[in-house]
């Protein structure tokens, strides 16, 4: 059964209160931009006028697409379970990030194609190996659809009852930015070709491929399918995907804040918002990729990233670079003075 979720928007009534102490700190009024804006959302979303980040934690999802059979990327599939592995070494990019900012990783193998040994350090949660070619039909069952928002929410609420507030969420799957593309064509009313990008690194003739094994695709869906965010979601999606939207989703109802990374993420991070449009006020969003698309769809979103460092790796690392700036936003709230503590002459 499909879980539920109650997501309010945070009560706006500290709002002014909240507002009055940012302006109230020993600064011009509005001369740490974007820091103050951030500060407002997370105190909001915490309800209070003295915000912390806690146990910050790292959900990093992996699990295998049926449409990479169709050529759509440059890497094979078999990459997907060999940076699995590579994760639980600590030789990857998410491994670094996380052991710099101080976040807890925890690696799920939702739907990789490849059986891990017990004891590797990925932890099982296994739909499938991998989902269905959705060139041919839908990626997955109304009942794996089910089973992976509910593999999000399980670690959300792990997260949440060991002091969690602050979660970031990383993918590892083959091929994942082509269901991505089909979401954000759908759900942005933006032409397919417009959303296909190179991926892992196709070439003009692999982006034209993949623009045609798309195309058909998305024509499959729309002569035989109802066409609710469900079914469109379920057809395309990847295990990782829709896992990521269940953790969105609830950690929104828990008010946590929410990093959103790259591409694959802001698709899901689009999903989610379409599905409860309030939980987009707990979403940070971490950066623009360089991914064919991603401004778009920001664009789309109405929202400002935070970096554009040319970023395109997924796992979540573009949203663990951009906790740094969140942490600032924090500490500028408890630990500047404000002027009549300082005793410095209010100007304005």
């Amino acid at each position: 059964m499909t879980p539920d979720f109650n997501i309010q928007a945070p009560n706006p009534s500290l709002r002014g209160a909240i507002a009055q102490k940012i302006d109230n700190l020993n600064k011009p009024k509005g001369s740490l931009g974007v820091l103050e804006d951030l500060a407002l959302q997370v105190a909001l979303a915490q309800q209070t006028l003295h915000p912390q980040l806690c146990h910050p934690c790292h959900l990093l999802l992996g699990a295998d697409h049926g449409i990479e059979r169709e050529g759509v990327s440059v890497s094979p599939r078999c990459v997907t379970w060999q940076q699995m592995l590579n994760f639980t070494r600590g030789g990857g990019g998410v491994n670094m990030f996380c052991r710099q900012h101080g976040f807890k990783l925890s690696i799920v193998d939702v739907g990789v194609d490849y059986d891990f040994a017990p004891g590797c350090g990925i932890i099982d949660r296994k739909i499938a190996h991998g989902t269905q070619n959705f060139l041919h039909g839908p990626a997955m069952t109304t009942e794996q659809f089910d089973c992976a928002l509910t593999v999000g929410v399980d670690f959300v609420d792990a997260f949440h009852r060991d002091g969690c507030n602050i979660l970031a969420i990383g993918e590892m799957g083959i091929a994942n930015t082509s269901p991505s593309s089909i979401w954000m064509s759908q759900l942005c009313h933006i032409p397919l070709e417009q959303c296909i990008g190179a991926g892992a690194g196709l070439d003009s003739k692999g982006i034209s491929h993949k623009r045609d094994v798309l195309q058909a695709a998305l024509q499959n869906y729309q002569n035989s399918q109802q066409h609710d965010l469900p079914t469109l979601l379920r057809y395309f999606g990847g295990f990782e995907m829709v896992a990521a939207i269940g953790a969105m989703l609830r950690a929104a109802e828990l008010h946590l804040i929410i990093l959103i990374d790259g591409f694959i993420m802001t698709a899901c991070a689009l999903a989610t918002i379409e599905w409860h449009p309030e939980a987009r006020h707990y979403m940070v969003f971490a950066h623009v990729g360089d991914e064919s698309g991603h401004r778009a769809m920001l664009n789309y979103l109405n929202v400002r990233p935070l970096l554009a460092l040319g970023m395109r790796l997924g796992e979540g690392t573009g949203a663990l670079c951009a906790y740094p700036i969140v942490e600032s936003a924090v500490n500028m709230i408890n630990e500047m003075d404000n002027f009549s503590h300082a005793n410095i002459t209010k100007y304005f």
